[in-house]
This record gives C-alpha cells, structure tokens and sequence, in this order.
C-alpha cells in the first residue's frame, strides 16, 4: 500500500518550474477572452442605444412606424415621451404608445442600400 501511495506522489508531483507557468496560461488566457467578451457586449449595448434614441429623435407626423407588439400606424403626433398612431383610417382609430414602444420607422427600412451601412 505504502508503494502504491509513493508512485501515485511521484506521478502527480510537478517536476520543474516551467510546468508551473505554462499551467497559468489557459487560465490567464480564458480570463482575457472573458473581458474581452464583456467590454464587446457592452459597447454593443451602448452602441444600439444611441441608435434607438436617434430613431426617437427623428420619428415625426405620417411616419409609419412599427410598434414592438406588431401593429403598424401612422405618427399623428410625437409628444415628450408617447407617440399618437393612427392604427386605422377608416374608422380614424388612433392609439397611444410610449417611444420605447416604437420597434423601428418602416420608411426607414425602405431607404436605399447605398444609403446604409
């Protein structure tokens, strides 16, 4: 038994300094993948809410714009903070939403590819 146990401690004994660093460098290169991948997810973030703020910014009247729960009207009116769509022109049905409720400006998706990047 006493054999058993040397031969296992001489097996799992490390056998120089160099070993030592080289186990640190998976870890340490992990590590960087992993900040790397959360400062690129939040400037991500950041990067698609400028986009949205730009897109409220410009939406103005008889833009037909999308809302997130798929209806599609018409801007009547662009308040501070809600927008008034006109969801239906022959009964003159209109809606109230908030800005953040607007998914994206369909004229905007109709632009020229040229026009995007």
């Amino acid at each position: 038994m006493d054999v058993l146990m040397l031969l296992i401690a001489q097996t799992t004994a490390p056998t120089g300094g160099s070993q030592g660093a080289m186990g640190l460098f998976p870890i340490a290169l992990m590590l960087g993948l992993v900040v790397f991948m959360l400062l690129s997810a939040r400037s991500q973030k950041k990067r698609e809410q400028r986009e949205k703020e730009a897109m409220y910014s410009r939406m103005t009247r008889n833009d037909r714009v999308l809302t997130i729960g798929g209806i599609i009207g018409t801007i009547m009116s662009v308040k501070d903070n809600e927008v008034v769509l006109k969801v239906d022109e022959t009964t003159n049905t209109k809606m109230t939403f908030l800005k953040t409720s607007v998914q994206r400006i369909l004229a905007d998706d109709q632009a020229s590819p040229s026009d995007k990047r």
